[in-house]
């Protein structure tokens, strides 16, 4: 198998690729491209993005093909011995799970483009890439002359992304036996030894939680862009990280700790996911859904032991850890799914509506709720051991006796490892939380009194959210309504999600309607509201006494106990 990258118009952003198979020994032969891609689990629809698509033999001669499913073609191979397949990829969108290409950076995922043939998935694979000669390659590939590459199988191939550009800044450093490499693409003026200082400290940290890392060298790739994202996606030996606005990324009070943040979770990753995966998943299938409950583990353990951990590296101090802590409270209150869906059902569901709100309280995030009951579980095995035994140490056993003997973890395996490391049942968080919709506060009370904290809950500061019971967002300076509080004055007198509200009492709205909805707070407030059938309405709102939402937040009681000293180490 060889696959050749080329392009001629880098900013018509087509990729043009070749794609060789040899050995060619049936008539026909069906391809496929990946229908998803791992880091993301909901259908993707790349192949819409394929404009041109060629089948011809070793001599050039063209062969019959088909499409016969919307990421799968069949060629009539008669009597080729060698199949090539001329196709090209429209890549003109930039995150870290896409493609892009123009005149300044070629960038790859490959489970976006490359097609496949699902029988001969396990084969060799070659890559060579035409580009201009100076251009440098990030990438966690092996290669074996300048731009080209030599991949064990297609899971290797489409799980090493790459970035091709002569503007690559780079710096390299060890840690505990492993070479980590730092790259960074588009606008930015990273601060080599700040980064060096605070990816040392939580990498080393992870490290020595599992006792090894799974690869030797790891690839950092940071997309900086010059607008506001956020977002990451991992594999098996390096991460795509998209971040921005370029002029915050450095910046203490901008965008560095979102930066540390992703990147400590996706490191994660490289044990979490990538080695300690879903049986569900065990091996991908890219061809359909891989549907399992077990997001809470994938994502859940993920973020919260990628937070955690720059709390016991000392990357992040208290103040800054517990940002994200509130960060995820604040994310689960204000989410009304989670009185309807279990955290799994959530897993279950992303193939359907994927990581967008999708119907109105319907279902929660294996990230928020997941990190949640993770650290409702880490205090749970702390408190049945004296503290000799964390979550740390079912992450190492599963990582052991799981993943390095090429086995899946099954939602019960997760269950058991619990239960072995705890020497107690772990019914009740199994039971409540990750099966059911029971309501998170008082485990999360009891919890967080166990390490000398407490969970404090105080009104709203933005009145309309508080005392209305709705929250709006701003969207093309529309002022659009994105929840409504269950059984609040805003839901009896009749406002809906996706209403535009155009004034308050009369004063059009510009981006500020918390400040007009304070303003007249001590009168009735009347809001104009367009429908999404474009009908005008008005609906007026009186201020209660009830505080519908609410502000959460972490804070310790004192000085720091022997209980909190043990989940912090």
């Amino acid at each position: 198998m060889k696959y050749i990258v080329s392009y001629e118009k880098p900013n018509n952003h087509y990729i043009d690729i070749e794609y060789i198979i040899d050995n060619v020994d049936a008539d026909t032969l069906q391809v496929q491209l990946p229908a998803w891609r791992p880091g993301r689990y909901e259908l993707a629809n790349f192949a819409k993005n394929v404009q041109k698509w060629e089948a011809s033999d070793e001599k050039g001669n063209v062969l019959f093909s088909k499409k016969i499913k919307k990421d799968l073609w069949e060629v009539t191979a008669g009597k080729a011995n060698q199949i090539h397949i001329k196709y090209n990829y429209f890549a003109n969108e930039i995150n870290a799970g896409s493609s892009y290409l123009d005149s300044k950076q070629l960038y790859v995922n490959g489970i976006n483009c490359f097609l496949y043939v699902p029988e001969r998935i396990n084969e060799e694979c070659e890559l060579e890439l035409k580009i201009p000669t100076n251009y440098k390659i990030a990438s966690g590939l092996k290669e074996t002359r300048k731009h080209q590459f030599l991949c064990a199988d297609f899971h290797e191939l489409v799980d090493c992304p790459f970035i091709a550009s002569d503007s690559l800044q780079n710096h390299n450093f060890n840690e505990c036996g492993v070479k980590f490499h730092l790259w960074f693409q588009g606008e930015c003026k990273p601060d080599w030894k700040q980064l060096e200082t605070d990816f040392r400290k939580f990498a080393h940290a992870q490290i020595q939680a599992f006792g090894e890392f799974p690869v030797k060298e790891y690839h950092f790739l940071f997309q900086i862009l010059t607008y506001e994202t956020y977002h990451g996606v991992e594999h098996t030996n390096s991460t795509v990280i998209s971040l921005g606005p370029s002029y915050s990324v450095m910046l203490k009070e901008g965008r560095y700790n979102n930066l540390l943040g992703v990147s400590s979770h996706e490191l994660y990753h490289t044990w979490n996911v990538k080695q300690i995966r879903p049986i569900e998943m065990h091996p991908y299938d890219y061809t359909q859904e891989n549907y399992t409950v077990m997001g809470y583990l994938d994502e859940g353990v993920t973020t919260y032991f990628g937070d955690k951990f720059l709390l016991t590296s000392r990357v992040f101090d208290w103040k800054e850890y517990t940002k994200t802590f509130d960060n995820l409270l604040e994310k689960h209150y204000n989410n009304f799914g989670v009185n309807n869906y279990s955290v799994a059902q959530s897993s279950f569901d992303t193939w359907l509506d994927g990581y967008v709100a999708g119907t109105p309280g319907r279902k929660g995030s294996i990230y928020t709720e997941g990190a949640l009951i993770a650290f409702m579980t880490d205090v749970f095995i702390l408190k049945c051991t004296n503290n000799q035994k964390s979550l740390s140490d079912v992450m190492k056993l599963l990582y052991t006796n799981y993943a390095k003997n090429g086995v899946g973890v099954s939602d019960q395996d997760y269950k058991n490892v619990v239960e072995q490391v705890a020497g107690q049942s772990y019914d009740e968080i199994y039971n409540n939380y990750i099966h059911g919709a029971v309501d998170y506060t008082e485990k999360l009370k009891e919890s967080l009194a166990y390490i000398g904290c407490e969970l404090k809950i105080e009104p709203s500061s933005k009145h309309n959210e508080a005392a209305l019971g709705f929250t709006v967002n701003y969207e093309f300076s529309k002022c659009l309504i994105e929840s409504v509080y269950p059984d609040s004055v805003a839901e009896a007198n009749g406002l809906s999600i996706n209403d535009e509200v155009i004034a308050v009492n009369g004063v059009k709205v510009n981006n500020d309607l918390t400040a007009w909805t304070n303003y007249f707070k001590n009168e009735e407030i009347t809001l104009s509201v367009k429908r999404e059938l474009g009908v005008i309405e008005r609906i007026t709102l009186s201020t209660s006494d009830v505080v519908y939402f609410k502000k959460y937040s972490i804070v310790k009681k004192g000085d720091e106990s022997e209980n909190f000293k043990a989940w912090s180490k």
